[in-house]
């Protein structure tokens, strides 16, 4: 489940890390510190996040 979560988060991560700085610059705050913190946190996010539909993926195939 580690390798489908760790491709998984390639794509999530990354998405969610993209939406981070779009909501950051929509939102007005156009500093490198605002957009870094944007990303950082829509990354982290997706640690989670990439773990939940992993084991979502492993637990419907199962059936």
């Amino acid at each position: 489940m580690l390798r489908l979560a760790s491709i998984l988060y390639s794509l999530i991560g990354s998405s969610l890390a993209g939406v981070g700085v779009i909501a950051v610059l929509v939102a007005g705050f156009v500093s490198v510190k605002a957009i870094l913190l944007a990303a950082a946190a829509g990354a982290v996010l997706g640690l989670p996040v990439a773990w939940l539909v992993a084991r979502q993926l492993y637990q419907n195939s199962a059936h």
